[in-house]
């Protein structure tokens, strides 16, 4: 998320209301805040678990919340504090708040010429709508989302939802709070009963000509890429990277932070857990691998009984 205008240490120590110890640049000045995931150059971000750190520290983040004392890596600064996600949120939510709606649509939306608005349907706020598009019934957009020209979406589809994205404590679970958005390029079909959640902090980003089946679910900072094709009942887990011209026949999943190469085509009823580095894949099964492999694997299994069977008559004939 970018601030509309540059902030300086002692104003984020000011909105994070925590006690904290400042090393490093006293200078910076911190142009937006992002989650790990979706961190760019001038953003302040967190870090709370050792897995994580170096990865922070070495990140393009200008400024980190972090709950180790460390020296700074030159030219950032960190904020030491003893809950690092705590000082997060209070950033967030001093930029971030929700805004009852009484209206189904929204004043400051921008809807293009020649779009239909169906009956029903809720539009939040800071929300554009291109040109000649079809939003059909009980579709609900919620705030900080854009699409584009020609884009039709069916029937009780939500867009932009909060993330699902949450930190386990003792007291139970913490809610990390969604300041991203969604972006929908030109020609997108989104299918009924679709669900497309909004970045964390970043985007989530469905490409140009894509099309959705219905009951498709796309998490938070997902990126699809241009002219995919996601079948019924998938499910795109947060921050993975699809790129063009992917098929994702119905029922499959793909797990979350993974790349999947361009033309890959991922089965029906299949499970897909690393990271697809080869161009025009086609993959099948749980977990998801080469198609023909997995084939000849089915074919052996059947084989299973016959094959025993043989087994054990030669161990009774000896």
């Amino acid at each position: 998320m970018r601030f509309l205008n540059k902030l300086t240490v002692n104003q984020i120590v000011e909105i994070i209301n925590s006690e904290v110890t400042v090393k490093g640049n006293l200078n910076n000045l911190i142009s937006g805040i992002n989650e790990f995931h979706s961190v760019e150059s001038g953003d302040i971000s967190f870090v709370d678990h050792p897995k994580y750190y170096d990865k922070m520290l070495s990140s393009k983040a200008i400024a980190i919340i972090i709950n180790k004392n460390v020296e700074p890596p030159e030219g950032k600064t960190l904020f030491i504090c003893d809950d690092p996600l705590h000082c997060y949120l209070n950033i967030v939510q001093h930029f971030v708040a929700f805004h009852p709606q009484n209206t189904a649509i929204h004043p400051s939306a921008k809807i293009g010429e020649g779009t239909i608005i169906q009956p029903n349907v809720f539009i939040g706020e800071n929300v554009s709508v291109g040109k000649n598009c079809i939003i059909h019934a009980n579709v609900s957009i919620y705030s900080d989302t854009e699409i584009g020209d020609n884009v039709i979406i069916h029937s009780n589809t939500t867009i932009s939802g909060d993330a699902c994205y949450f930190q386990k404590r003792e007291t139970g679970w913490v809610k990390i709070t969604s300041c991203g958005s969604t972006k929908i390029e030109d020609d997108v079909e989104i299918g009924c009963n679709c669900s497309i959640d909004k970045g964390v902090s970043g985007i989530t980003f469905i490409g140009k000509g894509t099309k959705f089946d219905n009951l498709v679910q796309v998490g938070h900072d997902a990126h699809i890429g241009a002219y995919c094709f996601l079948g019924a009942q998938c499910g795109i887990s947060g921050c993975t990277f699809l790129d063009d011209h992917c098929t994702i026949w119905a029922q499959s999943g793909v797990n979350k932070g993974l790349y999947v190469a361009k033309n890959t085509t991922l089965l029906a009823v299949s499970a897909l857990d690393k990271s697809v580095l080869e161009e025009g894949a086609v993959l099948f099964g749980v977990p998801a691998d080469d198609a023909r492999k997995k084939w000849k694997e089915m074919a052996y299994l059947k084989n299973l009984p016959e094959l025993f069977a043989d087994v054990e008559k030669m161990k009774n004939t000896l």
